[in-house]
């Protein structure tokens, strides 16, 4: 049986490479995809995704666009991935935005009760604001799996903090707090697995080849210059896809995480409690500590051939 996913994201250079894993996957059934402002404005990631969709045939799957702006914050948007979002791409088709992603969220997980993994590779506004308006609807989720977080790690945006987490502190808050089961897939796994252009030359498809070599030679230049100073692409969203499709591929631990929204230099910080005695806070995630870089790369082509 397939497993029922909705894909909640903002592309992004790893956001399109998640969307080619997800929604070439046989064992996903991808219900929709719903777009939140983050690595560029919400015009631009709606219609990176829907770029993305039609390339590899995938149009039918419907995208509602959602979050414009965070909960309560101006929007910060990335640097690597360039003004558009898909630097070395730049798509100029309609973005087509229907500003209703948090209704349709909330009907397709209402549709199917305790059967849908809502997959986030963004900012959490769109889920956070889903939880806000009808927590009994998102009580019927079966899991949140995101990508966010830098537990044991620096952060990619401020010192502490992971990108998706630092832009809508809040909206993190509001998801890591709400009982429902949750995996979170932060930079400490992230950081060990680096996509190389080698590993893109074995895609027998040479449209395919050659549209992904366009997007990741400039955003593994910007990564070098503004982030990491690796050399090679971190593919941060496909992981949390890959965790999905291939979990004895990775280890996890439990543990309670929470997310600083105070704090000026700490925003956005994910806060694991290491404490051998607690205040009696319970774990409510799970972590992915590690991913086989190996089994990673081997997956993604095998997909991507497919």
């Amino acid at each position: 049986m397939k497993r029922k996913v909705i894909i909640d994201t903002d592309p992004g250079h790893d956001d399109a490479i998640a969307l080619m894993l997800a929604c070439k996957s046989p064992e996903f059934e991808v219900l929709a995809v719903t777009t939140v402002c983050g690595n560029s404005t919400i015009e631009n990631t709606t219609r990176n995704a829907r770029f993305i969709l039609d390339f590899i045939g995938r149009g039918d799957i419907p995208v509602y666009s959602g979050a414009e702006k965070p909960l309560s914050r101006d929007l910060v948007q990335a640097v690597v991935h360039g003004v558009s979002g898909l630097d070395g791409i730049d798509p100029t088709n309609e973005s087509g935005l229907t500003g209703d992603a948090v209704k349709q969220l909330l009907r397709l997980i209402k549709a199917d009760p305790n059967q849908v993994t809502l997959v986030t590779l963004g900012p959490l506004t769109n889920v956070a604001r889903a939880i806000q308006n009808a927590p009994d609807t998102m009580k019927l989720v079966k899991e949140i799996v995101s990508m966010g977080g830098a537990l044991e790690v620096p952060g990619n945006q401020n010192r502490v903090a992971e990108f998706n987490i630092f832009v809508d502190p809040e909206a993190s808050d509001i998801v890591m707090r709400f009982p429902v089961p949750k995996t979170l897939v932060p930079l400490d796994a992230c950081n060990r697995v680096l996509l190389q252009l080698d590993d893109i030359q074995k895609l027998q498809n040479n449209r395919l080849r050659e549209l992904l070599i366009r997007m990741l030679k400039p955003y593994m230049a910007n990564l070098g210059k503004y982030e990491t100073g690796t050399k090679g692409a971190l593919v941060y969203d496909a992981l949390t896809v890959f965790y999905l499709l291939q979990p004895d591929s990775c280890q996890t631990i439990d543990a309670n995480v929470q997310v600083e929204t105070k704090g000026y230099i700490t925003r956005g910080m994910t806060v694991i409690d290491k404490r051998k005695v607690t205040d009696g806070a319970k774990p409510n995630v799970t972590i992915v500590t590690h991913v086989r870089s190996e089994d990673f790369i081997q997956r993604l082509i095998s997909t991507l051939n497919f």
